[in-house]
C-alpha cells in the first residue's frame, strides 16, 4: 500500500509535467524580475496576435458551434457517454451548478455590468448613427453583451469536454488531450508529438486560469474598497490571493465529491439569490423587456455578428471583445473540458451538448439582463453616471450599480462572497485538471501535484496583475489559445471518425444479437415441434 502511494506521489515526474512547469515558471519569473518589460511585450504581442489571427478565432468558434449541434441532433445524439445502461452520477441542478462555476462564474460577474455599460458609453462602431448614452445605444449594448457571453463562449468548452468524455467513456482512453486525436495520429507511439500536444494544452490552461483568477482578484479588491474602504493595490490583492490559496487548499484536500461539489452548489445558489433580489428591488419591467428584446436582437444578428470584423472601420472593437473572449475560452477549454468530462459520465451526446453549450450561457444572459439592465435604467432615467465610472475602471462596475439600490451594501457583500467562492472553485477545479493532465491522465491526482500547480497559478496571476494589469491577463489568454486552436481542429476530425466507427460497430453488434435471438427462437420452435 505504501508503495502504491509512493508511485502516485511520483506520477508527476514525467517530461510533460517538467517542460510545462519550467515554461510557466520562467514566464512568471520574467514578470517578477522585469514587470515593465513584460507589460510592454504584452501590449505588442496582444496587438499582433489579435490583429493577425482575429479572423481565425471567429471562423473557428463558429465551426465548433455548428459541429457540436450537428453531433447533438444527428443520429449520434442518443449515444451515451459510457455504457448504454450508464446513468449520470450528479443530479441535473448540481451538474449545471458545477458547469456554471467552473467555466463561467467569474467572467460573468466581472463583465455582467461592465460590458453592457462600456458599450452603452462607447457603442460598437458598426452603426455610426448610434449615439452614446441613448436608448438606441442601450439596446445595441445589450444584445452585443448577450452575443459576447452567449453560446460562442461555450463552444470550445463543449467540444473539448465532449471529445475527452467520448475517448474516456466509450474508448477507454486516458484523460489526456493527446488521446482525443488517436483516430488521426494513431493509438500508440509518437511520444514526442503526444507530449507536445499535452504540453500545449497545459500551458493554455495555465494562461486561461491565471486570466480568470486575475479578474476575480481585481474585482474582489474593488468590492472591498467600495464596501469597507480597503485600499486598492498590490498589498490587498496579494492578501486576497493568499486567502484564496488557503481556502482552495482545504477544498482540494476534500476531493471532487465534497469540496468542488459543495462550492459549486453554493455559487449557483448565491447567484440565483442575487438575481432574484435585484430583479425584485430593481426596475423589474425594464429588466424583463430588456432581456426579451435583447434575445430577439441576439438571435437576429447571430450569424452576421459571428463573422463580423473591423476591416471597414479600422477600429479595434472586435479585437477587444469577441476575439479576446473566444481566445480566452479556447485557452480555458482544456481545463473546463477536462473537468466537464470528469462529471458527465452517463449523459447522452445530445444531453451533453445542450446542457453544456446552452444552459450556462442562458444563465449568463439572464444575469447580464438583470444587472446590466438595472445599470442602464439608472443611467437613462435616474441621472446616474455608471458608464463613466466603468470607463475609468471596469472592476468597479458591479459595485457602482449596487451602490444605487436599496440594500446595496448587503448585495455588495453577497457579491464579494460570490466572487470569492467562484475564485476558490476555479482554482480548485483548475489544479484538479492540471493534476490529471500532468500525471498521464490520473483521474484522482495527488494533493502534492495539485498544490504545486495551485501555487504556480496564484503566483502567475498576481505577477500579471502587478506587471501588466488587465491587458497582461488578456495577452496570456491569446498566447495560450493560438496553438491550441490548431490542436482542437485535429481533435474534431478524430472525434467524428471515432463516433462514426463506434456507431457502425454498435449497429452491427445489435443486428448480430437480433439475428442470434431470431435463430434461437427458430431452433426452439423446431425442437418443440419435433422438426
Amino acid at each position: 500500500m505504501d508503495e502504491e502511494k509512493k508511485k502516485k506521489r511520483l506520477k508527476f515526474m514525467n517530461s510533460v509535467f517538467w517542460v510545462s512547469f519550467i515554461i510557466v515558471f520562467l514566464f512568471a519569473l520574467w514578470g517578477g524580475l522585469a514587470p515593465q518589460q513584460l507589460g510592454e511585450q504584452a501590449t505588442y504581442i496582444y496587438d499582433f496576435i489579435a490583429g493577425t489571427f482575429g479572423w481565425f478565432y471567429l471562423a473557428f468558434v463558429l465551426f465548433l458551434i455548428i459541429f457540436n449541434f450537428y453531433l447533438a441532433f444527428s443520429k449520434y445524439g442518443r449515444i451515451r457517454l459510457g455504457g448504454d445502461d450508464t446513468r449520470p452520477k450528479y443530479p441535473l441542478f448540481t451538474w449545471i451548478a458545477m458547469l456554471f462555476s467552473c467555466g463561467f462564474g467569474v467572467s460573468i460577474v466581472f463583465w455582467g455590468v461592465a460590458e453592457p455599460m462600456t458599450h452603452f458609453g462607447s457603442p460598437p462602431p458598426f452603426d455610426p448613427s448610434v449615439e452614446a448614452g441613448t436608448a438606441e445605444a442601450a439596446r445595441t449594448a445589450m444584445w452585443n453583451a448577450f452575443f459576447n457571453n452567449g453560446i460562442h463562449q461555450w463552444a470550445s468548452f463543449t467540444f473539448v469536454g465532449l471529445a475527452i468524455s467520448w475517448f474516456i467513456y466509450r474508448q477507454d482512453e486516458r484523460s489526456m488531450i493527446s488521446d482525443t486525436m488517436n483516430n488521426v495520429i494513431g493509438s500508440s507511439g509518437k511520444k514526442p508529438l503526444r507530449n507536445t500536444i499535452d504540453i500545449i494544452a497545459i500551458i493554455a490552461t495555465v494562461m486561461g486560469v491565471a486570466t480568470t483568477l486575475g479578474l476575480s482578484v481585481l474585482q474582489i479588491n474593488s468590492g472591498l474598497g467600495s464596501v469597507f474602504n480597503l485600499p486598492t493595490g498590490a498589498t490587498t490583492q496579494l492578501l486576497i490571493v493568499i486567502a484564496m490559496f488557503i481556502f482552495f487548499s482545504i477544498s482540494a484536500l476534500s476531493g471532487l465529491d465534497r469540496g468542488i461539489k459543495y462550492l459549486s452548489n453554493t455559487n449557483l445558489a448565491l447567484a440565483l439569490i442575487l438575481m432574484v433580489v435585484v430583479i425584485i428591488i430593481g426596475p423589474t419591467q425594464f429588466i424583463l423587456e430588456s432581456i426579451t428584446m435583447g434575445m430577439g436582437d441576439y438571435l437576429q444578428n447571430f450569424f452576421e455578428a459571428s463573422l463580423r470584423m473591423d476591416s471597414y472601420t479600422e477600429g479595434s472593437w472586435v479585437q477587444d471583445w469577441p476575439i479576446y473572449y473566444w481566445a480566452w475560452t479556447i485557452a480555458w477549454s482544456p481545463f473546463v473540458g477536462m473537468f466537464v468530462a470528469r462529471i458527465s459520465r452517463g449523459r447522452t451526446v445530445r444531453e451533453f451538448v445542450l446542457g453544456v453549450m446552452v444552459a450556462p450561457p442562458m444563465i449568463g444572459i439572464v444575469w447580464i439582463g438583470i444587472f446590466g439592465g438595472t445599470a442602464m435604467h439608472l443611467d437613462l432615467f435616474q441621472g446616474t453616471d455608471i458608464a463613466s465610472a466603468v470607463a475609468q475602471d471596469p472592476t468597479t462596475a458591479l459595485f457602482s450599480m449596487l451602490d444605487n439600490l436599496q440594500l446595496g451594501w448587503l448585495l455588495s457583500i453577497l457579491s464579494i462572497c460570490l466572487l470569492f467562492t467562484f475564485l476558490v472553485t476555479s482554482a480548485d477545479s483548475a489544479t484538479f485538471v492540471l493534476g490529471m493532465m500532468s500525471t498521464n491522465g490520473d483521474q484522482n491526482p495527488s494533493a502534492v501535484i495539485k498544490m504545486i500547480w495551485g501555487t504556480l497559478i496564484a503566483a502567475l496571476a498576481i505577477i500579471l496583475i502587478i506587471s501588466a494589469g488587465l491587458e497582461g491577463l488578456q495577452t496570456a489568454s491569446l498566447i495560450g489559445a493560438l496553438p491550441f486552436a490548431v490542436v482542437l481542429f485535429v481533435a474534431a476530425i478524430s472525434l467524428l471518425k471515432s463516433i462514426r466507427e463506434d456507431y457502425k460497430e454498435t449497429r452491427r453488434a445489435r443486428e448480430e444479437e437480433r439475428q442470434r435471438r431470431i435463430q434461437e427462437q427458430i431452433e426452439s420452435y423446431n425442437s418443440e415441434n419435433g422438426n
